[in-house]
């Protein structure tokens, strides 16, 4: 068969299971997610097995190692992706939600009502883990998935994917509710983006030239998750401990992930008491420093920073470095260089961190925390597709009442239109 047929079958199948699942009742969708939690704790090391496959290939390809870190699956990794399914079971069903009602006049009563968005499309990179956040997420909106994960972790998904839709099907729900695109044929991705007959959203999760691939292509709506070129500030009034510490954790906490920070801007006012310290900490952390001129004075190991580097988003152990003369040539340098992800201001002004709340135009704007905070299991959401970076229809974390849209449900008693 091949790829784009392939794809139709899947994709069919997938606008069938939806239907089914549009009707679930909140106790069978949360069961189905307990099924998939023990399933996955039940087969942990049949998946450790396949993903064992995944990263022998992954390291003769010569992966990086802040890749082959997205890519590896263990014991723990496994029993979190349970736990997050768990938690998603928890979370309230927003599939039937009143969201806001009003009566007309002439008697109409007009309500707007959450219902899910069908069968979502899911293209992402690496991280297998990601399979059951999404295939749980999805489950418990009311919608169907299909799968697409990268080539590098064909098995690993392959894997996860049976032992949820085995799961699923235990509940009466129809296994193809969730499905993986079980082949390495490139055409297989080209072929989903143009489904706009059977799929309702794309949520692409990748590299910046692969997610604006599949805008350019789609004919089905897509809800960009972009790159996450990530900075934190550290204002003239900041407390320079905590500076630090928020610092370290945003860069060096899990470095292969789009929350981490990629670059470090500090006031010239307290550039020289926070900068030889912070830099000292995060160099025991493994980071590699690229500065500007005037943080290389204060930290003579940076390696000189290019151009280049104030737009690459690394997801390795690497942090460029500025000095600022202002507030304002900070807010300046993330308007030109920032994704549009996750901002931070450390500082100790209020009135400043105002300003940068409502100055920075991005996903998230953190005040005094750090860039890797911003996540949907950190918010309270349970897990998420990813974070969002396009305006519509959602931005930010996405979690279940993020995959929902809503429908107009109005009452009447014989009202017509004069």
């Amino acid at each position: 068969m091949d790829a784009a047929a392939h794809v139709t079958g899947k994709a069919r199948a997938a606008k069938a299971a939806a239907r089914a699942l549009a009707l679930a009742s909140t106790r069978t969708k949360d069961e189905a997610l307990q099924q998939m939690a023990r399933g996955l704790e039940e087969k942990t090391a049949a998946i450790i097995e396949a993903n064992r496959g995944d990263l022998e290939r992954g390291r003769a390809a010569g992966l990086t190692r802040a890749f082959l870190d997205r890519l590896t699956l263990t014991e723990a990794r496994i029993a979190e992706m349970a736990t997050g399914l768990r938690q998603i079971a928890a979370l309230p069903d927003p599939v039937g939600e009143t969201v806001d009602a009003w009566r007309r006049p002439n008697g109409l009563e007009i309500s707007r009502v959450r219902v899910p968005l069908g069968v979502v499309g899911f293209i992402y990179e690496s991280r297998p883990n990601v399979t059951a956040d999404a295939a749980g997420l999805c489950l418990k909106s009311g919608n169907a998935v299909l799968l697409r994960g990268g080539s590098e972790a064909l098995d690993s998904n392959t894997a996860i994917t049976q032992v949820l839709a085995r799961a699923v099907e235990k509940t009466g729900l129809p296994a193809e509710a969730v499905q993986v695109l079980d082949t390495a044929d490139r055409a297989a991705v080209m072929s989903m983006l143009t489904l706009d007959r059977y799929i309702d959203l794309i949520i692409p999760r990748g590299g910046e030239e692969f997610v604006r691939l599949v805008a350019e292509k789609a004919t089905v709506p897509v809800l960009k998750h972009d790159r996450g070129l990530c900075h934190v500030y550290v204002d003239e009034s900041a407390d320079l401990e905590m500076a630090a510490a928020i610092v370290v954790n945003a860069k060096a906490q899990r470095v292969s992930v789009c929350n981490s920070a990629e670059t470090l801007l500090v006031h010239a006012a307290v550039a020289e008491g926070f900068l030889p310290a912070a830099a000292v900490r995060l160099q025991a952390a493994g980071v590699e420093l690229r500065g500007c001129e005037r943080t290389r004075a204060l930290v003579p190991a940076a390696r000189p920073a290019a151009e280049s580097d104030w737009d690459t988003e690394y997801l390795d152990y690497i942090l460029a470095v500025r000095v600022v003369a202002s507030f304002e040539e900070a807010v300046d340098h993330i308007r030109r260089h920032g994704s549009g992800l996750a901002e931070a201001i450390v500082t100790s002004d209020l009135r400043r961190a105002r300003r940068f709340t409502q100055e920075i135009d991005a996903a998230a704007v953190v005040v005094n925390a750090s860039t890797r905070l911003v996540d949907g299991s950190q918010f309270g959401m349970g897990a998420e597709m990813g974070i969002s970076t396009s305006r519509l229809h959602a931005r930010g974390p996405v979690g279940v009442r993020e995959l929902t849209t809503t429908k107009f449900v109005v009452m009447g008693d014989g009202q017509v239109r004069e």
